[in-house]
C-alpha cells in the first residue's frame, strides 16, 4: 500500500475543488483510504491519518470511525502521537460515546508521567472531556498537581479543576485548601487560573463565599497593583495593564461583596481607583469600567461611589458605539431602583436614545424612560413618549400605551391633563390600546362632573375633527358612518349600534331615524348584530314603556385598582381583582370560567345540586324611575349551583317582575319577594357589594409548608340571603428564592358555592418581600360549618411543586 499523502496535500486538494460535489468526492475517497489504513494497522502512518481525519471532521464530515485510533495514539510512547491522539479525543469523544471511558486509564498514567508536556496534554484533555466518573477517578491526581512546584502544571491543573468542580460540585472540598496559594502566586498564568477556580467554586456553591471572603485583601492588593503599576509590556492590551485579570478580579469581588457591608468597605478605595484611572478611549478600558460599575452596584458600596458608577454609564450613552450604548441602557435599567436620583440626571440623554435608528437601543431607552417617570417630570416625559408613540414600531405601541396609562393613573397632576393624555393615546395608537382603556376613560369622565362637557367635546372632535355646535343628526351621522364603514370591525359595529339605542332615550327629534337604523340590523348577516337589532326592536315594539328605565344613565362605576408596576411584553404584570364593568356590552355573554370551575370537588365529588324549579310567572310590575326593581333585560342570570360558584356578583337573586325579552320571551327564575338587585349589563355589576368591615372574625393560617404561608381574612357580605363570606387569601414566601407560576385552587362541599376571583399576580418575591392576594367568595345558604380543600402549585428555581391541604378551623359563625 503506498504511503499516504501529507495533511497539507489534502488541504490543497480540498481547496482546489470547484464545487461542493467535487469536495465531497475528494473527502469520500480520502476517508476510504484512511479506513483501509486503519484496518491494516498501519502504525507508521496512523498519526498522519488521524490528523487528516480531524481536518475532515472540522469541515463537518463524519469522522467517528477514528475514535479508537485516537486511543491507540494516546497509548503510544511517542509525544507526537500523544499530541494528535489527545487532540482527536477532545474533538471526537464526549460523554455520550462508549469509547469515552476507555481513555481514563491512559489519562491516569499520563498524569503521573515524568515529562511535564505529556502531563500538560493529559490535563488539557481531562479539562475538556471529563465526565462525572472521570472526575471522581482522577480528582486526586489533579489535586497533587495543584501542589506541584512547576508553574506550567499548576496552571493547567487549576483549569482542569474548574471543569471537575463544575461536573461534580461535591469534589470542591478536595481543591479548597490549595486556593490560597494560588491566589498568592506570583506567576501570572497560575494566578489567573486560580481566580477562575475560586470564582467557579463561589458560583457553584454559595456556602463557600464565607470562606473566600477572608482572601478579599489579597484580591484587592492584586487589583490595586495592576491599576497603579502603570505600563507593563508583558500583559498590556492597548495601554491597559492586564485587562483580563482585572475583569476576573472584579467579577470575583462582586460575588464576595454582595450583601456584605464589611467586605464591600474593603473594596471601595480600589474600585474608585479603577473607575477614575482607567482609560476610556479604547474598548478594552470600557470593558473594565463596565465590570467596575456592576461590582459597585451589586455590593454595599458607599453612595458617592454609586453616583460615580451611574455617571460612567451616562458617559457610555454618549459613545458612538451602538454596543456600548445598549450595554449602558441595559445596565441603567437594572440599577435604576438602586439609585433613582442619580439615573434621573441622565434623563435627557436617555430620551435622545428614543430617536436612535437601532431598534434594540430604542427598546431599552423606552423601558428606562417609563422607569424614570414620577410626579414632578410626568408632563415632559409623557410628551416625549407620545411623540415617540407616533413613529414607534408596531411591536412597541401596545407596551407604550399601557405604560402611559399606568403612569397617568399614578402620577397625573390633574384630571384634565389625565383625560387629554388618554385621548391623545387613544387617537394615536388606535387598536394597539389595551382592552380596559376605554372603561377606564369612562370611569374617569363619570367621576369628574366638571369635565364631562369638555370630555364629550374632545371625544366628538376625535371622531369628526370639528368642535363646533353639535346636533343630534351630527351624532347619528358619525355613528352611522361607523356602522356602515367597510373598515369597521364587528366589535366596533356592536358598540356603535348599542350607542344608537341608548341615544333613543336622549334624542327626540331623531327617534324615527334611530328606529330605522335598528330595523335595518334585524336582518344583518352578522349574528351578533342581528341579535342586537332584534332585541332592540322588541323593546321599541312590545315594551316601549320600559325602554327609558332600562336605558337610563348608568351610575358611577367603582374604580378598579391599577397596578403601579410597569407592563412587560405588552401585558400588565398584575391582574385586576374584579371584572371590568362596561356600559357598551348589551347581549348575553357568559363570563370566562375560573380555574376553580374545573377543579375536582375534592371533598364530595358527584353531580352538583340541581337547579331550583322556577316559580310561577309573576305579572309585570310597573317600572320605577330608578330602575332598581327592574329585571336586567340586557343579560341573563345563571343561578345554577356549582362547586366553582356563580358568576361575579350574581349571588343575589334577581327580581322576576319583568320578562326577559332577550331570551326568546321566556322568564328567568323568580327571586324571593323583597330582594333587590342592581341593574347589570353583561353579567357585571354597576357597583360591587361592600363587605362588612366590622365582622370581627379573626384571620387564620390556612397553610404553611416549605416557606409558603397562606392566611385567610374574612368579611361577611351584609344583607344577602345566601350568607356570603368574602375570604381574602394572602400568600407569602419566606424562601430565599422567588416562587413563580403560583396558582391557588380551592374546593368546598356540594352544599356550598365557591367563586375564585383573579389573583393579584403569579410571582411571590423571596424573603417575605411581597405577597399575592386573591379574593374567594363562598355562599353558605344552609348555614353549615365550612370546610375547604386547597390545591397549590408553583415553581422554585424552575422545579414544579404541588401541595394539597384541608382547612377545617374556620371561625364559628361564618
Amino acid at each position: 500500500m503506498p504511503a499516504p499523502g501529507k495533511l497539507r496535500d489534502l488541504i490543497r486538494t480540498i481547496r482546489a475543488a470547484r464545487t461542493a460535489a467535487d469536495e465531497r468526492a475528494v473527502i469520500a475517497k480520502e476517508c476510504a483510504y484512511i479506513r483501509d489504513s486503519f484496518r491494516e494497522e498501519d502504525n507508521d502512518f496512523r498519526c498522519r491519518n488521524v490528523a487528516k481525519l480531524l481536518y475532515i471532521h472540522m469541515l463537518g464530515y463524519p469522522a467517528h470511525f477514528g475514535q479508537l485510533e485516537c486511543l491507540k495514539l494516546i497509548a503510544s510512547p511517542k509525544f507526537t502521537d500523544k499530541r494528535i491522539g489527545y487532540l482527536g479525543a477532545m474533538l471526537l469523544l464526549d460523554e455520550r460515546q462508549d469509547v469515552h471511558l476507555l481513555v481514563t486509564n491512559s489519562l491516569k498514567n499520563d498524569l503521573n508521567h515524568q515529562n511535564q508536556f505529556v502531563v500538560g496534554l493529559a490535563l488539557c484533555s481531562l479539562g475538556n472531556i471529563c465526565s462525572q466518573e472521570m472526575s471522581r477517578d482522577l480528582a486526586g491526581e489533579v489535586e497533587k498537581l495543584l501542589k506541584s512546584t512547576n508553574s506550567y502544571l499548576r496552571k493547567k491543573a487549576a483549569l482542569c479543576a474548574v471543569r471537575i468542580v463544575r461536573k461534580v460540585p461535591e469534589l470542591m472540598e478536595v481543591f479548597v485548601p490549595t486556593t490560597r496559594s494560588l491566589l498568592n502566586e506570583r506567576n501570572h498564568g497560575v494566578a489567573v487560573c486560580g481566580i477562575a477556580l475560586v470564582t467557579e467554586m463561589c458560583r457553584v456553591n454559595p456556602e463557600t463565599l464565607s470562606h473566600f471572603r477572608r482572601h478579599v485583601p489579597i484580591l484587592v492588593k492584586t487589583l490595586k497593583n495592576l491599576v497603579m503599576s502603570g505600563y507593563s509590556p508583558e500583559h498590556d492590551v492597548s495601554g491597559i495593564s492586564d485587562p483580563f485579570m482585572q475583569v476576573k478580579l472584579l467579577r470575583l469581588l462582586r460575588m464576595l461583596g454582595k450583601d456584605e457591608e464589611s467586605v464591600s468597605e474593603q473594596m471601595n478605595d480600589v474600585l474608585a481607583q479603577v473607575a477614575t484611572n482607567t482609560e476610556t478611549s479604547k474598548n478594552v478600558g470600557n470593558a473594565i469600567l463596565y465590570e467596575t460599575v456592576l461590582t459597585i452596584m451589586d455590593t454595599k458600596s458607599e453612595s458617592g461611589l454609586r453616583v460615580l458608577a451611574i455617571n460612567i454609564l451616562g458617559r457610555f450613552l454618549l459613545n458612538n458605539d451602538k454596543n456600548i450604548r445598549y450595554v449602558a441602557l441595559n445596565t441603567l435599567l437594572k440599577t435604576v431602583t438602586a439609585d433613582y436620583n442619580a439615573v434621573q440626571r441622565h434623563r435627557t440623554t436617555i430620551l435622545d436614545c428614543l430617536k436612535d435608528p437601532d431598534i434594540s437601543i430604542r427598546r431599552r431607552a423606552m423601558e428606562l424612560s417609563f422607569a424614570l417617570i414620577n410626579s414632578s417630570n410626568i408632563r415632559g416625559m409623557v410628551k416625549e413618549l407620545l411623540t415617540f408613540l407616533v413613529k414607534a414600531d408596531v411591536e412597541f405601541k401596545s407596551y407604550v400605551t399601557s405604560n402611559i396609562f399606568l403612569a397617568a393613573e399614578k402620577h397625573s397632576p390633574n384630571k384634565r391633563w389625565h383625560i387629554d393624555t388618554m385621548m391623545k393615546v387613544l387617537t394615536t395608537a388606535g387598536n394597539y390600546v389595551r382592552d380596559d382603556a376605554v372603561p377606564s376613560l369612562i370611569h374617569l369622565v363619570s367621576t369628574s362632573s366638571e369635565l364631562q362637557a369638555y370630555a364629550v367635546q374632545r371625544l366628538f372632535k376625535a371622531m369628526q375633527n370639528d368642535i363646533s355646535q353639535i346636533t343630534e343628526n351630527d351624532v347619528l351621522d358619525v355613528l352611522e358612518s361607523v356602522l356602515y364603514s367597510s373598515h369597521s370591525t364587528s366589535i366596533t359595529r356592536d358598540y356603535a349600534l348599542t350607542a344608537v339605542m341608548k341615544l333613543s332615550t336622549r334624542f327626540t327629534a331623531t327617534m324615527e331615524r334611530i328606529k330605522n337604523v335598528i330595523n335595518q340590523f334585524e336582518v344583518n348577516m352578522d349574528v351578533e348584530l342581528q341579535q342586537r337589532g332584534v332585541e332592540f326592536g322588541s323593546l321599541f315594539k312590545n315594551h316601549d314603556s320600559m325602554r327609558p328605565a332600562l336605558l337610563e344613565k348608568m351610575p358611577v362605576m367603582e374604580s378598579k385598582p391599577v397596578s403601579s408596576e410597569p407592563v412587560t411584553n405588552g401585558e400588565v404584570t398584575t391582574q385586576p381583582e374584579e371584572p371590568q364593568t362596561t356600559q357598551e356590552a348589551v347581549t348575553e355573554e357568559k363570563p370566562p370560567k375560573q380555574a376553580s370551575e374545573t377543579l375536582l370537588d375534592l371533598l364530595g365529588g358527584g353531580p352538583t345540586q340541581p337547579e331550583p324549579t322556577p316559580a310561577p310567572v309573576q305579572p309585570p310590575a310597573p317600572a320605577s324611575s330608578s330602575g332598581g326593581d327592574l329585571l336586567d333585560l340586557l343579560g341573563g342570570l345563571d343561578l345554577g349551583s356549582t362547586n366553582a360558584g356563580p358568576p361575579p356578583m350574581n349571588i343575589m337573586a334577581p327580581s322576576s317582575a319583568v320578562p326577559n325579552l332577550l331570551d326568546g320571551g321566556g322568564l328567568l327564575n323568580p327571586a324571593p319577594l323583597g330582594v333587590q338587585v342592581p341593574v347589570q349589563m353583561n353579567h357585571q355589576p354597576v357597583a360591587s357589594l361592600t363587605p362588612n368591615s366590622s365582622s370581627g372574625f379573626p384571620p387564620i393560617t390556612a397553610f404553611e409548608k416549605n416557606g409558603l404561608k397562606i392566611i385567610f381574612a374574612f368579611e361577611k357580605v351584609p344583607g344577602n340571603p345566601s350568607n356570603v363570606v368574602s375570604i381574602m387569601v394572602t400568600a407569602t414566601n419566606s424562601l430565599a428564592f422567588p416562587m413563580t407560576d403560583f396558582v391557588f385552587q380551592a374546593a368546598v362541599p356540594k352544599t356550598f358555592q365557591l367563586q375564585l376571583l383573579s389573583p393579584s399576580g403569579n410571582v411571590m418575591p423571596p424573603n417575605n418581600s411581597g405577597t399575592i392576594t386573591q379574593e374567594v367568595k363562598v355562599a353558605n345558604p344552609q348555614q353549615q360549618p365550612l370546610r375547604m380543600r386547597l390545591k397549590l402549585s408553583y415553581k422554585v428555581n424552575g422545579a414544579p411543586v404541588n401541595e394539597q391541604g384541608e382547612v377545617n378551623s374556620f371561625p364559628p359563625g361564618l
